[in-house]
């Protein structure tokens, strides 16, 4: 394994874990790529690992509405008026029919007039509580959602590189983008409809008991079905959403890496490729999200055909009732009206049961991730470091990605503040996670890192980041200006400071060619700058930051010669006075070095001057005899 690469233990292990879990689905629900079986398909994944993800959503749901649990209170104390409201409807026409209207016949117009202002004033009010509900409804939703997004963003920040190594961008993308989607639906309406729903369920059968006994009953008869339909819902949903979730994911890496990486795509004519894994993916998704819409196409026709079935049955029953004088035709009337508004609200609480599933696994994901713990985590008690001098020491290191992949066995390491080390040695010998652990991305396996004494670990992120900064090949930049770009060194840099780093490293007169100079945009990734270009800039930004500690690995990779002569003739003047660590294939860049160690699989095998390790005829001298060999 080399330095560049991903721990593959644990990269592989997370990849496989999605894979697995994708597989187990579909094995549970038969679908299979080429489509979608219904065989088999109610049985619910029911792991312990499930249940504790469960467990994880419910905690974030409460975390996120407990800050707007009064608004939430109020906004269910509304539904309930509306209910009250909806259930007055149909009582005001039982007495219109049974009372208003023999009152009219028999010369009296009073009962009609109440009955018909009452229902107007019921209708108006309704609509006013309605819109009321709508509106706080709509409000908690974008709320909750605007935190939601927060916390995804970051949090993901704050995770450690080793995370980002094994969870692709693509994943976290999708957590913040479908996954939070599907939340949304649920949100925005969920609250209204499954409290709506709920309460017209439960007020009407119980005002359904008082109308009527034996139409009662024979409405709450029929919940023994629709009981052992919502449980095959119930199972069979949560697996075919948790399915969908993960083959989103899998579509939305699969789209990030070849947008990334479409240069390469284009040179290399991988088009072809990338549509058939593309397809493959978009095929998966397609088949999970289809057995959704056919698990929600059983369930809400099934509920419907209970209840018209009991409404038929209601009728007949009420009817009989009504000729034999036991039941006023009123008062079926108004029955009838509440059968047909206890099962309407069924359709509705299925499709929210639909769309919860949904946003229950993404809820899953989303709280899995949030559950992640940093591996290089802040101290509770931070030390200070005021001013740092840039003294380094390695006691009894050792680091692996994995126990089995050990990658520096253990050594020891003194660097004095000041001093330029340059580590060279052979693809893969670990030069790279020397470099890492020092800026500390990984924490040692074993051992202590300290700077001027204080060990890495008890030193705030704010102040290890301000006096040990790395520059690497990537040379990253983002959209904006190049001052913008140079000021991430030190935000509070004035111009004249950002123009004077830029100089030093001899990246100004480029810059100053540049469009605008100094304001011109750079585009996404510094795309409008070459390879060399971005790296100067970085350069100039790990000036400007002026940190104790500057470690340069395979900085210089992607400059030409020119550019490598001009960020040359500067790095001595910028680097005195400073620890610098400088990993370099190119030995050109190791003649400003005041020291070399050579790595061979993890060990310091060569440790002094250029000239002492030239003359020593050993591992350096015969690089140094090989690269200016390449010369000639």
């Amino acid at each position: 394994m080399t330095e560049h690469e991903r721990p593959p233990g644990e990269y592989q292990s997370e990849e496989d874990r999605f894979d697995g879990e994708h597989r187990r689905a579909e094995h549970r629900l038969g679908v299979a790529p080429g489509g979608a079986d219904l065989g088999h398909q109610d049985e619910a994944i029911s792991t312990s690992a499930g249940l504790r993800l469960r467990d994880g959503a419910r905690r974030l749901v409460r975390s996120l509405l407990r800050p707007h649990r009064w608004m939430v209170l109020l906004a269910a104390l509304a539904i309930i008026a509306d209910q009250a409201l909806a259930v007055a409807g149909p009582l005001i026409i039982a007495y219109g029919i049974d009372t208003a209207a023999p009152a009219m016949i028999a010369g009296d117009g009073g009962p009609l007039t109440v009955a018909v202002s009452g229902y107007l004033a019921r209708s108006v009010s309704l609509a006013l509580v309605r819109l009321l509900v709508v509106r706080m409804s709509g409000r908690i939703a974008q709320t909750v959602l605007f935190d939601l997004r927060g916390r995804v963003f970051r949090h993901a920040q704050l995770l450690s590189l080793s995370f980002h190594e094994k969870y692709t961008s693509g994943r976290v993308i999708s957590r913040l983008t479908s996954d939070v989607d599907s939340i949304a639906e649920a949100l925005e309406e969920g609250l209204d409809n499954f409290i709506s729903g709920a309460l017209a369920v439960i007020v009407t059968s119980g005002v359904l008991l008082w109308l009527d006994l034996p139409i009662g009953l024979l409405a709450l008869v029929a919940f023994v079905p629709l009981l052992f339909l919502t449980r095959w819902f119930a199972r069979r949903s949560i697996a075919v959403y948790r399915l969908t979730r993960t083959s989103m994911a899998a579509l939305i890496v699969q789209f990030a890496e070849t947008m990334n990486g479409l240069r390469a795509v284009q040179a290399f004519r991988r088009q072809g490729a990338n549509e058939r894994i593309f397809d493959e993916e978009n095929q998966k998704f397609a088949n999970a999200d289809g057995a959704g819409l056919i698990t929600a196409a059983i369930f809400t026709p099934a509920v419907r055909m209970v209840g018209n079935l009991t409404l038929t049955a209601a009728m007949v029953l009420g009817a009989i009732r009504v000729i034999d004088g036991q039941l006023e035709i009123g008062v079926l009337a108004a029955a009838l009206l509440y059968l047909r508004r206890m099962y309407d609200p069924l359709d509705e609480l299925a499709m929210f049961y639909n769309g919860f599933q949904s946003a229950s696994a993404a809820l899953e994901k989303i709280a899995t991730l949030l559950a992640e713990t940093p591996t290089v985590p802040e101290p509770e008690y931070p030390v200070p470091l005021a001013r740092p001098r840039g003294a380094v020491e390695f006691r009894r290191t050792s680091f692996g990605y994995s126990a089995a992949t050990p990658v520096l066995p253990e050594f020891d390491l003194t660097i004095p503040a000041g001093q330029t080390v340059a580590i060279v040695g052979a693809t893969g010998a670990g030069k790279s996670t020397l470099a890492k652990l020092l800026a500390r991305f990984y924490d040692p396996t074993n051992g202590q890192i300290s700077l001027d004494g204080i060990d890495l670990s008890v030193l705030s992120t704010s102040d290890l980041r301000a006096g040990v900064v790395m520059v690497t090949q990537e040379s990253f930049l983002f959209s904006g200006s190049v001052a913008d770009n140079i000021a991430l060194g030190r935000p509070e840099a004035s111009r004249a400071d950002i123009e004077e780093a830029a100089d030093r490293i001899g990246a100004g007169p480029f810059i100053r060619a540049l469009p605008d100079g100094f304001d011109t945009d750079v585009r996404k990734r510094g795309g409008r700058l070459s390879a060399g270009q971005r790296q100067l800039v970085s350069f100039a930004r790990a000036f400007l930051a002026d940190p104790a500690v500057l470690i340069l690995d395979e900085a210089t990779a992607s400059l030409d010669i020119p550019s490598e002569r001009a960020v040359q003739h500067a790095l001595g003047r910028v680097l005195h006075g400073r620890t610098a660590v400088i990993i370099a294939h190119r030995l050109s860049t190791v003649a400003v070095a005041d020291r070399v160690l050579v790595i061979e699989e993890g060990r310091i095998v060569e440790d002094g001057t250029p000239a002492e390790l030239i003359a020593d005829d050993g591992r350096f001298a015969g690089l140094h005899t090989a690269w200016r060999e390449s010369l000639a």
